[in-house]
């Protein structure tokens, strides 16, 4: 069977104004992988639902087909958007297939440089800006309530139609929901989407947990922060656009909202990579947050299905690998050479 991409596959389930004209890459239908050795460990029935294998390495991949097919129907030219890094990667993919223009404002030096290249590969006028992800966000609001250009962040609803298409593609791979689902929490608009698709398909209701970095944690600690800091640069936030229906999903859910250490999280990344999957810093922060809440037995996952949502895949952001990294061992082109170097 040809696979045609989301907004084929789950139509009758997207909220999209009819003059929206279909812009794919054909994303999604991203593999749920199973961790059967880790999910021993921790006495549950474990899957990753790996987002990181969408067209741009992301899961923004999957609101922006819906957001630019939106976008293109009414007739805009150019599209914005702010982004720590993902976004714009996607963004300018999806604008680039759709023949438009894309502008993105980045924050100044926050960027990892996987993201940045991708947005400029595929042809994006990338702005930086002396302020954070929030202040970017807040001027390609300002413009585009006053110009026609397009609004692409996840405060854009398609975004969220887009989105929950993964919550739709985890129940039809296990025939229904999880008990639990772990996932990254930065701008919020993921954790969002899911509950949106849970409650929207009908088959079960897992309980949510949203995890976020400790110097990035507002949804936390209750009030904006200023000048987050973590790691994790895809999760970098400050101020949640989706934030209050984060905080909702997650009660509705009856799951909740925590926080991890940036130590957490690499260590969940390299853990994760012991199976076979390497995904971006802030990728890692959901399995970070399930061993912390196992461990601290804040939460019962013993016997249980769990998915953790991992985002984006690692070349996103390889820098802390590559910079921990110890220059290999450089022996001569001989047998005898290689025998000693293995052993």
């Amino acid at each position: 069977m040809i696979y045609h991409g989301l907004i084929h596959r789950y139509k009758q389930y997207l909220d999209l104004p009819a003059h929206s004209q279909t812009v794919t890459l054909l994303e999604g239908n991203t593999p749920l992988v199973p961790m059967p050795r880790l999910g021993r460990e921790l006495g549950c029935e474990l899957f990753v639902k790996f987002e990181g294998l969408n067209p741009t390495g992301s899961f923004k991949d999957r609101g922006m087909t819906a957001a630019i097919s939106e976008s293109l129907g009414r007739g805009a030219k150019t599209v914005i958007c702010a982004s720590t890094g993902n976004t714009a990667a996607s963004a300018a993919a999806y604008a680039a297939r759709a023949g438009l223009r894309s502008i993105v404002l980045i924050p100044e030096g926050k960027v990892a440089v996987g993201k940045l290249a991708g947005a400029i590969a595929y042809g994006a006028e990338v702005i930086q800006i002396q302020g954070s992800f929030d202040d970017a966000l807040a001027l390609v609001v300002e413009i585009t309530q006053k110009t026609p250009i397009a609004l692409v962040n996840s405060i854009n609803p398609y975004r969220i139609e887009g989105q929950k298409t993964s919550a739709f593609e985890i129940c039809d791979a296990l025939d229904a929901a999880p008990d639990w689902l772990c996932l990254p929490v930065g701008n919020a608009g993921n954790i969002t989407s899911y509950w949106a698709g849970f409650k929207q398909y009908g088959k079960g209701l897992p309980r949510i947990l949203g995890v976020q970095a400790k110097g990035a944690a507002p949804l936390v600690l209750g009030h904006p922060i200023e000048k987050p800091e973590t790691v994790a640069t895809a999760i970098r936030i400050g101020k949640p656009a989706r934030g209050e229906q984060a905080l909702e999903a997650a009660h509705e859910s009856n799951g909740g909202i925590i926080a991890v250490s940036d130590a957490q999280i690499l260590e969940a990344q390299k853990t994760l990579a012991t199976e076979g999957v390497w995904v971006e810093p802030a990728s890692a922060a959901g399995f970070a947050g399930l061993v912390a809440e196992t461990t601290q037995h804040k939460i019962e996952a013993k016997g249980k299905r769990v998915v953790v949502v991992c985002t984006g895949h690692g070349m996103k952001d390889p820098s802390i690998i590559t910079e921990s990294f110890t220059t290999p061992r450089v022996i001569p082109a001989e047998y005898e050479a290689l025998v000693d170097a293995v052993g």
